[in-house]
């Protein structure tokens, strides 16, 4: 039965992703023309109305991100644990506006997904979480973007809740601190190891969504990391000033989940 269940996530997978354009040949690097504001003309309500190329943001019905409810969850084992080779590589750190992001000049190594080969391009923050767990949100949001040959994205996600310090967040301080408030700043930060960004779990939840800023493009892959992580206030204070307009807030809300599928892979049990 799981093999078969595997089939069928697979072809549905492969469907889905065949049936939409690349979302990172449409990634907006520039985030001045949209906010997060919910009463605001260029707010997240109104985001697919400002270009035609985003109407999906209004539209879609593969939208992200969503809340991560048990009822809605499918417990499964067949999916296998998340296949990544990470690697050191050079980075640069920019603000774009509304977040800060990490890029990977040449990349930093992969993860599979349904036997698709995806690169680790960048990472970057949102505050609070964007993604909800049983309608709980969270303090922050990791989002790790890779793409594939065919510029297709997968996203792995982690949560973090206010606590001990984040010991990634700690080490990339000083190059956050020192493109603060300066519009499109951009700070060589050298050899990054994203094997240092500690995920603490196996588990997962997956799902078919988009990318959570314009132009919402679908068919992105979402892997949510099951474990919470813990962040400190003030690394959360210090993501939060650097941006030039000093947001509190740089999270898209829930969008519908319609009849998508959602799993949450669990490995099992070893039986003695």
């Amino acid at each position: 039965m799981a093999f078969k269940n595997l089939i069928i996530f697979s072809l549905c997978l492969s469907l889905i992703l065949t049936n939409f354009t690349p979302a990172t040949s449409q990634e907006v690097e520039d985030e001045h023309e949209f906010t997060y504001e919910e009463d605001s003309e260029t707010g997240p309500a109104h985001w697919g109305e400002i270009h035609k190329d985003w109407e999906v943001c209004n539209k879609g019905e593969l939208q992200s991100p969503i809340d991560l409810s048990n009822r809605r969850v499918e417990v499964v084992s067949y999916l296998g644990q998340l296949k990544r080779s990470y690697r050191p590589s050079h980075a640069i750190m920019m603000n774009r506006g509304h977040d800060i992001m990490l890029k990977w000049e040449d990349g930093a190594g992969s993860i599979w997904v349904n036997e698709t080969e995806y690169t680790l391009k960048q990472l970057h923050w949102h505050w609070p979480s964007e993604h909800t767990i049983n309608g709980r949100r969270f303090t922050m949001e990791l989002h790790m973007v890779h793409e594939s040959a065919d510029n297709k994205v997968a996203v792995v996600g982690i949560l973090y809740k206010i606590g001990r310090a984040d010991n990634f967040l700690h080490k990339m301080a000083n190059y956050i601190r020192k493109i603060t408030d300066i519009v499109d700043g951009k700070e060589d930060v050298g050899i990054v190891d994203p094997r240092e960004i500690r995920r603490g779990s196996r588990k997962y939840y997956r799902y078919i969504g988009s990318l959570t800023t314009p132009p919402c493009t679908e068919g992105v892959v979402w892997t949510m990391v099951g474990k919470i992580r813990t962040v400190s206030r003030e690394q959360v204070r210090l993501l939060q000033e650097a941006v030039h307009d000093d947001t509190e807030n740089n999270a898209r809300p829930v969008q519908a989940i319609h009849d998508r599928m959602i799993q949450f892979f669990r490995p099992q049990k070893v039986q003695y």
